[in-house]
């Protein structure tokens, strides 16, 4: 039997996979969806999202996943992992994963960039002028992007009404990121939302963790952490979602075996005591995130 049924959960509280139901939406989380659905809604292109290792872009990208389905007449792809060779490579993968219709003599691994620039511009006219769609493009890892790749998005944002963009591009990566669009000064400018995604701090890391308990079905009136074990817990993982998520599950797996009924203060410097022994052992060492809030969010006003 998981650990979690033992303790009165119906799912899995914190697993690392990035579930939109498990998703807390912090007040910036909440802002940055809801700017971007704006955007997406008005048409307006491009959109970056920032942030560290862990602060919840991945997470972000399957919520607004989730709510573009929600919605009608969105046509929406996401790339996971957009490390294309070349501009041939990036569009032809469009084709596909838009189930581009191609003309019978066409042979898509025979077309050259013009070409297939020229497919796609059609495939968005037809969808977003004559069909009144809104096609969205979400990629996830943006910092993977290569400058040749961000040169043919530019491109693709040419296509564009009087009125509004053919295409919405919404891109969440690493701060990586930012000083290869600060290389394109014509790309830059045509950002119309940016954000950054910071660590929480510790009121929300305690309403992160406890809204992901009551996700997974735990109804008891005690409550399964202390406040002592909140502060332990964000002491140690400095506000970062995922190594919340991470040390969370290690910690309800001690609880089950030291055979307690709450989470305190102990169990968690005991989780992370382990943690650390092991790292030791390893050889690995205690790798040390990026710094917290590198690019805040006033350095991107619009």
């Amino acid at each position: 039997m998981s650990y979690h049924t033992l303790l009165g959960f119906s799912k899995e509280p914190f697993s690392t996979s990035p579930d939109p139901d498990f998703f807390y939406l912090t007040k910036e989380h909440d802002m940055a969806l809801t700017s971007i659905l704006i955007e997406i809604r008005l048409k307006r292109g491009l959109n970056v999202v920032f942030g560290d290792v862990g602060t919840g872009k991945t997470s972000l990208s399957r919520k607004l996943i989730q709510e573009l389905k929600r919605r009608g007449n969105m046509i929406f792809h996401i790339i996971l992992n957009p490390s294309f060779v070349d501009e041939r490579q990036f569009l032809t993968s469009l084709v596909k994963n838009f189930n581009v219709d191609l003309p019978s003599h066409v042979d898509l691994s025979k077309e050259d960039i013009l070409n297939l620039r020229d497919v796609i511009q059609k495939f968005l006219i037809e969808k977003a002028v004559t069909e009144k769609q809104t096609v969205v493009l979400v990629i996830d890892e943006a910092q993977k992007l290569n400058l040749s790749t961000l040169e043919t998005l530019r491109i693709l944002l040419n296509f564009e009404t009087n009125e509004y963009k053919l295409l919405q591009l919404v891109l969440l990566g690493q701060v990586e990121l930012y000083p290869k669009i600060m290389q394109m000064p014509n790309f830059l400018d045509r950002i119309s939302f940016k954000y950054t995604l910071n660590p929480l701090d510790v009121q929300s890391t305690r309403e992160l963790i406890l809204y992901r308990v009551k996700q997974a079905g735990y109804n008891s009136a005690m409550p399964l952490f202390s406040d002592e074990a909140f502060s332990e817990i964000y002491s140690y993982t400095r506000g970062y979602p995922r190594k919340i998520t991470m040390l969370c599950h290690q910690v309800l797996k001690e609880l089950i075996m030291q055979n307690k009924s709450a989470v305190d203060r102990e169990i968690v410097r005991d989780v992370i005591a382990k943690e650390q022994q092991f790292m030791q052992a390893s050889g690995l060492g205690m790798t040390k995130e990026a710094s917290p809030g590198v690019y805040k969010e006033k350095s991107f006003d619009n």
